[in-house]
């Protein structure tokens, strides 16, 4: 399973995230979010990178001209769009599509999308720590699904057997709003390497 830690704003919670195996790491390009980060700063960050691990950017709220300008100033490898109104957009960079979902009717469309976020529907555009129903999954491919939303290493177990493609976490991991807690990232990580 798959593993992306979001709301990096410190280079050396974006380090030490990789060096205990995440395969990707998410940038809030959302000024509202207490985990935004600037486009500059975050290029400052990917650039001491390895290249193998994916530089993910999360966009809400702005215009698909900015998510591609922002996507090449900080030197992005997907862009995860959490506005519908960005979906309709061609664009010329790598794309993912967030889900906030409400409803089990909601995930079963969702589930024909192919490869897709789905996250708890919250006005925020995330990053408040509420889960979704897992009841809602039963009977769903869930094999093109990166599950957002109120995961922690304590109930990581619950998802076992639901075969999703990756998990994203943000402040199940943290000690306050963009700072990363070691401890409590270790623990994640190893606990989904596990599963």
């Amino acid at each position: 399973m798959k593993i992306k830690i979001c709301g990096i704003t410190h280079l050396e919670d974006a380090l030490k995230a990789v060096e205990l195996g995440a395969d990707a790491l998410g940038f809030v390009f959302y000024p509202p979010s207490p985990r935004y980060i600037k486009p500059h700063l975050a290029k400052e960050i990917i650039s001491d990178l390895p290249p193998l691990v994916h530089k993910v950017g999360v966009f809400a709220g702005c215009l698909p001209q900015e998510v591609e300008g922002v996507f090449q100033e900080a030197g992005l490898s997907l862009a995860q769009l959490h506005d519908e109104a960005l979906w309709g957009h061609e664009y010329a960079i790598p794309t993912l599509k967030a889900f906030r979902i409400a409803s089990k009717e909601e995930l079963l469309r969702v589930q024909k999308e192919g490869y897709c976020l789905v996250d708890s529907f919250v006005e925020s555009f995330g990053g408040e720590g509420k889960r979704l129903e897992l009841s809602w999954f039963e009977g769903v491919d869930c094999s093109k699904m990166i599950l957002a939303g109120g995961l922690r290493s304590e109930n990581l177990e619950e998802i076992r057997s639901l075969g999703f493609y990756g998990v994203d976490v943000s402040s199940g991991v943290e000690g306050a709003p963009g700072k990363k807690d070691f401890a409590k990232m270790e623990r994640f990580i190893r606990h989904v390497q596990s599963l």
